[in-house]
């Protein structure tokens, strides 16, 4: 078994881990009762996040490494910021910003500048409105089950070897999870709950906010007009769309990685907080070198991030167009969908907005 944890463990676990916590993100406050609700273990009173910057241990060990990391990340378009002012002749402005799905305090504080903005606008746009309403977005997901769960004869094990089946056994146990309690869950819904840090789960069964929560509960208070830019069903539809196999990897090597995904979400949260946004997937594609040399790695990774990123974005970008075209309004999306070429932030300047970067 210790060979087994070192081979998935080499192969390309932060990445994989990166995207599991990624595909969790719309599912925050659905996840976190689901896995209260089949955890066997109690909860730590106050869990302390242990996680450590990977980038500050490379410009030490591989300064070369880091070197390339920086290049890539000072060559992506809007990769420098998470708030930008957009503008068109006539109209008040609006805003976009990039956010991080966690409860973090330095991720829920938000920079003088966004919140100032936020403060102005008159209508608030979040990826999905759902997440103030838990039972709506269970009945949501109930009305489509095989969205989440196996429905028919077969079950996760099917799509395992003995090695992986074990594997997972052993790492949801240590999560205070029965693996036989999940069997028949998709991948993507067991990755989404142990791609979650122990410390984040603990502040948000104790009640406290993700960002993208946050917001909508302020914009609801404040009077504002709130918008969804897509639904849960839709996200998910479009998880379903990738391969099976890329899924059950992602599974796989996120129980793995172990705690080390406290270490990616520690480097994901110093590089957001200092708007370093488009440094985030070169950093991860440096801890999974594997993604040069292996091809059935590297696609796999391009569709998720074609399907669940940039064909997202442009869905975004329709939804919102509404909204900017009437002037006063406030974007809030994960950061990862505003940097890059594809990027949401280049696509509403191609959709003829002024779309400046704004720094603190």
């Amino acid at each position: 078994m210790n060979a087994v944890l070192h081979r998935l463990d080499r192969i390309s676990g932060p990445l994989f881990a990166a995207l599991g916590l990624a595909n969790a993100l719309f599912l925050w406050a659905f996840l976190v009762v689901l896995f209260v609700a089949l955890r066997s273990l109690p909860a730590a009173a106050a869990e302390t996040c242990t996680g450590e910057n990977v980038l500050d241990a490379m410009k030490r060990d591989d300064p070369a490494g880091y070197e390339r990391v920086m290049k890539q990340a000072a060559e992506t378009l809007n990769g420098d910021t998470r708030l930008f002012r957009i503008e068109k002749d006539g109209l008040p402005a609006s805003y976009l910003f990039g956010t991080m799905h966690l409860t973090d305090e330095r991720v829920i504080d938000l920079p003088q500048k966004a919140q100032a903005a936020f403060d102005e606008a008159g209508t608030v746009a979040i990826e999905s409105t759902e997440i103030l309403d838990q039972a709506k977005m269970a009945m949501s997901l109930f009305a489509r089950p095989e969205l989440t769960m196996f429905t028919g004869q077969e079950d996760l094990s099917d799509y395992l070897t003995d090695d992986q089946r074990e594997l997972l056994k052993e790492g949801l146990a240590k999560r205070g999870i029965q693996f036989a309690l999940v069997e028949r869950m998709k991948p993507w819904l067991l990755t989404g709950m142990v791609a979650l840090p122990p410390c984040e789960l603990d502040r948000k069964q104790a009640g406290a906010s993700f960002l993208d929560l946050k917001l909508a509960e302020d914009a609801e208070r404040d009077g504002k007009e709130l918008v969804g830019l897509e639904t849960v069903v839709e996200q998910l539809d479009a998880m379903v769309s990738l391969p099976m196999s890329f899924h059950v990897q992602g599974l796989v090597e996120s129980i793995a990685l172990g705690d080390r995904i406290d270490d990616i979400i520690e480097t994901m949260i110093q590089l957001y907080v200092k708007g370093e946004t488009g440094a985030i997937w070169p950093m991860l594609h440096s801890v999974s070198p594997e993604m040069e040399t292996n091809e059935e790695l590297a696609a796999g990774y391009a569709d998720f991030e074609e399907t669940m990123v940039h064909v997202r974005n442009k869905t975004m970008l329709d939804r919102a167009m509404p909204l900017l075209d009437k002037g006063g309004a406030f974007v809030a999306v994960g950061a990862l969908h505003l940097p890059g070429e594809k990027g949401l932030a280049h696509l509403i300047d191609e959709a003829g907005y002024t779309v400046t970067p704004v720094y603190e």
